[in-house]
């Protein structure tokens, strides 16, 4: 009998039963042609195995070439390779200082370096250039109110004495880590707002900037997780202190969730407030913190932190952590105690992202210098520049599923040439030598023709390689030059990869850099890049079915983002009601029908 096999691949010994109707013979012959065989087997496998050598060394060689000739063929159109690294030469100067006259980002631009008043002299120029250079590219079409300049300069100061390392923070952080509970009569200028950073970079800006404006209506310190990149994308805000919180921050922002028994939610449903448990106001004593459950799967007792009593108790508590993933502006505009301070602040209503977010957020130099070489080597000499904002919203399982979907291409067309924002495409015979001529004569130097320079971002290229062709195959039909291009196409989001999150930034901002957007709904990217740009865009509404809206697109009634999860809980009758209904600047969005924003009735 043959015995079972040890081997695990081709080369070993394999299980041999003897051969019927042969003799068996003597045993010193038998050994002779068992060595024989054995022999015989190894040449088998030493040739076996250099076949497989000489197999995978093929592979080696072909298979680069083949993916080589695949990216070529997948990039043939006009692509940009972000490059996150200034040369070091440019240290003395900005990318636009050798500019010439054509080049310059906007020549009818009034420069205002400090945003209207947003920002203040004294921060290190070559430390972060974006921060005095971003309003060369876009014109905001709003001015901040004289209140709210004062308000940050307040906030500012405010930062300055409580934020890290002073002395304040210290005795702070030293109660926060004892866990002891505060006497509710305790008075301190210091109280602060923790914000646990999770989400993608669109949530992140939009997150950020909601949880600015409660730390300013309700004067406290804002500080946010060190270890989520923000110092990667982002200069710092604030002049002379951080908005980090230090490496030694006695809390894990890892354990906080919606079961967290620290969440106001929970606090509230278990009645730790007067219900005798350890939370409770016994003695007339606070803890030391409450988490703030603001996500997208908040529940009723988490969305109470929007009405009036219970912003009266949380002002008391020294220190809030909060975690959201959303635009919540809109629903503290509801809140009564709000409604007068907002006002001041934001007399033109729909103007709160945009003026927070030009005052929070500077690109870190990488990034800048990054949007600047693509501005400057594909949008700068273009007549017009169109935004073109892609987000796809299809999955297959757990996959997402970025096309090709032809459907959505139709849409963005139609949108672009419904609305004027793109020439339509003539179909006479002829249009596309017309366009080559065209073409040679531009590289000849005579051609007078305008062009409209095309930005799309999107996480597949295959969009605006069809936009392209259509304008290459067939000519606009006043003899406009169109040009399409796109900085990126990483196929899937991911949103914990520094070198994702600094391209979808530097793309937020060129966005902000155009003249005109169309967004997808739904999309907090979008949201970003239009509030940073001060502009309404046409937005492409989700399609159902695989078929294309009608209409393709809508005008967005103000440049604000939509409040994705707004409640809908009257915190006074105590009863759900419609609260896109209660006052006329807080509507329901266009692309997300539950939803909230601020709107400006007076730009309606």
């Amino acid at each position: 009998m043959g015995r079972p096999s040890n081997s695990h691949g081709g080369g070993g010994d394999e299980e041999r039963l003897p051969l019927r109707g042969v003799l068996e013979t003597s045993p010193s012959h038998h050994a002779a042609v068992q060595a024989k065989d054995k022999e015989a087997r190894r040449g088998g496998s030493r040739l076996w195995r250099a076949s497989v050598r000489a197999g995978l060394l093929l592979c080696l060689l072909t298979v680069p070439a083949v993916l080589l000739l695949l990216w070529w063929q997948a990039d043939s159109s006009p692509q940009w390779v972000f490059d996150f690294e200034p040369p070091e030469e440019d240290d003395d100067q900005d990318i636009q200082d050798d500019m010439s006259d054509d080049l310059s980002p906007s020549p009818q631009i009034e420069y205002d370096r400090l945003l209207g008043g947003l920002l203040v002299e004294g921060f290190d120029d070559k430390s972060c250039r974006s921060r005095y250079r971003f309003a060369r590219y876009h014109s905001s079409p709003s001015i901040p109110s004289p209140y709210l300049i004062e308000r940050l300069r307040k906030q500012e100061a405010l930062q300055k004495k409580c934020g890290p390392g002073t002395r304040a923070y210290r005795e702070a952080s030293k109660q926060l880590k004892s866990g002891q509970s505060m006497s509710i009569n305790a008075t301190d200028d210091c109280n602060y707002l923790f914000l646990i950073i999770h989400a993608g970079l669109g949530n992140r800006m939009l997150e950020i900037t909601s949880a600015f404006l409660y730390a300013l209506l309700t004067n406290r310190i804002l500080l946010l997780d060190r270890y989520k990149e923000i110092a990667d994308l982002f200069c710092e805000p604030f002049p002379g202190t951080s908005w980090l919180v230090p490496s030694d921050f006695p809390l894990n922002d890892d354990e906080f969730g919606q079961s967290s028994a620290e969440s106001y939610g929970n606090m509230l449903q278990n009645k730790a407030f007067g219900g005798g448990t350890d939370r409770s106001l016994v003695g007339n004593r606070l803890p030391p913190y409450v988490y703030l459950h603001l996500d997208g799967n908040y529940g009723f007792h988490d969305k109470l932190f929007f009405c009036e009593d219970d912003q009266q108790f949380l002002r008391g508590v020294p220190w809030l952590v909060m975690r959201t993933d959303m635009y919540f502006v809109p629903s503290l505009f509801l809140v009564p105690a709000f409604q007068d301070e907002l006002g001041r602040l934001f007399p033109e209503k729909d103007t709160v992202f945009h003026h927070l977010a030009r005052y929070l957020f500077h690109p870190t130099n990488g990034v800048w210098y990054s949007v600047t070489r693509c501005f400057r080597s594909y949008l700068a000499k273009a007549e017009k520049r169109v935004g073109i904002q892609i987000r796809i919203y299809e999955t297959k399982g757990i996959l997402q599923r970025n096309g090709p979907f032809p459907h959505i291409l139709n849409q963005i067309l139609s949108c672009a040439q419904n609305e004027k924002l793109l020439p339509e495409i003539s179909m006479a015979e002829g249009a596309a030598d017309g366009t080559r001529n065209n073409r040679t004569a531009a590289g000849s130097g005579t051609r007078n023709n305008r062009t409209i320079a095309v930005l799309t971002t999107s996480l597949s290229a295959w969009y605006s390689e069809q936009i392209q062709e259509k304008y290459d195959e067939q000519s606009a039909v006043d003899g406009v030059s169109v040009r399409v291009f796109q900085p990126s196409h990483e196929e899937y989001q991911r949103s914990r990869n520094k070198g994702h999150n600094m391209k979808a930034l530097a793309e937020i901002y060129l966005l902000s850099m155009t003249d005109v957007l169309i967004t997808s709904g739904f999309s907090t990217f979008g949201y970003a890049a239009q509030g940073l740009a001060g502009l309404k865009p046409w937005i492409m509404l989700k399609s159902e079915n695989h078929v294309t809206p009608d209409p393709p697109c809508v005008r967005a009634m103000s440049i604000e983002p939509c409040f994705h999860q707004a409640p809908f809980y009257d915190c006074k009758a105590r009863k759900d009601t419609d609260l896109g209904k209660v006052v006329p600047y807080v509507r329901h969005c266009e692309d997300v029908s539950w939803g909230l924003k601020i709107v400006d009735q007076t730009h309606l």
